[in-house]
This record gives structure tokens, sequence and C-alpha cells, in this order.
């Protein structure tokens, strides 16, 4: 059985199902790179191109929390953030930090840096030819999308929260349930502020069409945040949400998490998802029940609007 001891490594065993990836030789069992990439004139380029195009975009979509953060920060100071910098200035904010990363890690390894206040980043920026979609997180989609809410310290505190969340879904095999939880709340959350809707996920905030689609399109259902229905409902990781929940504050967020009995949840859990990723339930509050026009189009594959 895992213990809780957070400052050790968690050794999830065999029997827990998780995806396998093949570690680089260069890097230890934490993951971490030696040191942060050393971006040149081009790849800096990027960086500031794709910033700036989401500055266009984000005003009034994006959450409160996240431009404040953005701000507190200065992430548009010029080029990739130098991590040792962003940490420390994070680390006087909420006590985080950001460390390098090769590729997705596992998730054992990613709880972990969660659970010790560590953000896991990237360590390649994506090319000119990827620049409007990447498969794997690159440093844009996890230092711009993720790292202005660390600067928020009840969804800093979350994040942790999550990450010591992992010891338990490991312990019942039921990371992919955790797992989307992260989905439906880190990266594809919204929030209903008190000028609107508006964005918190880092899926959503590192790119320009999902940050229009999620709020003002027609397709996706909007729904409000059930912590046990999210869990069970199926994700789609390659296309835009056909379904988004949302939430009203950060304190209900971790409340909602931190104070569940997951041993409970975990126990009446099947192995698979319950709830299809276009699902609308008899126990929803539906903020706005999507035609799903988009996905019966076809999706990115079929060159469908995202209407």
């Amino acid at each position: 059985m895992l213990d809780t001891d957070f400052s050790r490594l968690p050794d999830p065993g065999p029997e827990v199902f998780t995806a396998p990836l093949n570690k680089p030789a260069h890097v230890g069992a934490d993951w971490l790179e030696p040191a942060q990439h050393a971006y040149g004139p081009d790849e800096d380029a990027v960086w500031d191109e794709l910033f700036a195009r989401q500055l266009q975009i984000l005003p009034g979509r994006a959450a409160s929390a996240f431009l404040a953060g953005l701000d507190k920060l200065d992430l548009g100071r010029g080029g990739v953030p130098e991590f040792g910098r962003l940490s420390e200035e994070l680390g006087a904010l909420t006590g985080w930090s950001v460390v390098p990363v090769p590729m997705l890690i596992p998730d054992h390894v990613f709880f972990w840096h969660l659970a010790n206040r560590r953000f896991p980043a990237g360590n390649f920026i994506r090319s000119r030819d990827s620049f409007d979609y990447i498969q794997e997180p690159d440093v844009f989609h996890d230092v711009f999308g993720h790292v202005p809410m660390l600067a928020d310290p009840v969804y800093a505190d979350y994040m942790q929260e999550y990450g010591r969340a992992g010891w338990k879904a490991m312990r019942y095999n039921r990371l992919k349930a955790l797992g989307a939880l992260y989905w439906y709340t880190v990266e594809f959350g919204l929030i209903l502020e008190e000028a609107g809707l508006r964005a918190y996920g880092a899926g959503i905030l590192s790119g320009p069409t999902e940050a229009v689609y999620c709020l003002e399109a027609q397709s996706p259902n909007r729904i409000m945040l059930n912590v046990d229905r999210v869990m069970r409902t199926d994700y789609v990781i390659d296309d835009l949400q056909p379904s988004y929940f949302v939430i009203d504050s950060f304190q209900e967020l971790y409340h909602d998490t931190v104070e569940r009995d997951f041993d409970r949840l975990y126990r009446s859990l099947a192995p698979g998802f319950t709830y299809a990723n276009t699902a609308v339930i008899d126990i929803d509050d539906v903020l706005h029940r999507g035609t799903q026009e988009y996905g019966l189009r076809g999706g990115r594959g079929s060159g469908a609007k995202p209407v």
C-alpha cells in the first residue's frame, strides 16, 4: 500500500494502470532536466508572438485571477521566462516553483511534484509548423497557461491538494477518474464571475480558438461543476471540448475536492467512464445545453467551423 509521505516519490507498482512512457536516459526518477533549455532568438520570438496573440483575445474572456497573475509575474517581459527568476517571484507569492521536464511525465511523478508545490513545465517550445496546435504541451502552454493561476493562493493550494490526491487514486487504481477532474478544471475549467463566464483552464488560455469557442459558441455544453459527475465523464484530448464545467469560485473548487470522501467515491467508480463527453444528465445544473454541431460535423479533422 502506498504511504502518504509526500516527500518521497511514490511507487505505483505494476497493478496500477498508467500510460507507458520511455524515460530519457539523461533524467533521473524525478524526470527533471539538469537545466532549463537555453532558448535562442528564434525560439524567444515564437514565445513573444504567441504571447501577443493571446493578449489580443483574453481580456474579457480570461478569469480575473489569471490576468492578475500574468501581471504579477510579468510574463511578457520578452522571450521564454527564465525558470529560476520565475520561481523566485512565484515562490514569494504562493511558495510554488517551476521545474523543467523533457516531455509528458508519468502520473505518479507529476502528482509528486504538485504535492511539493513544483509545477513541471516542458523544456521546449513549439515550432512555427505547429504554431496553432501541438499534441504535447510545450513551455508556452505550461508557463503561460498554468503558471499565472498559481499566483492565486486558493488555486495554488488546490493544485497542491490535487497532487496529494494522486496517492489515493493510485491506491484504488483510479488515475483515469482523477485525470478527468484535472482535465475539466485545471485544463478546461470555466468560472462564473460577476462580469460573466470566464476561462481559467490552461488548455483554453494558451490557444486562440478555444478561448472564444468555450464562452461564445453554441456547440458545447456549459454545466456547473459536480466533482463526482466529472470524475465519471470521458474527455477528448485532440479537439475542442464538447462540454465545459463551471465553478462559482476557487474556494468552492478547493472545498468540493479537499473535503470529498474520495475513498468512498473510488469504491463506487467503475474502471471506465460512465458518461460521454457530450452527455447532459438529469442531475446537471445546465447553463447552456449545446447543439454539438461542431462535433457532429466532424470536428477538427473535417475542417468544421467551431460554432
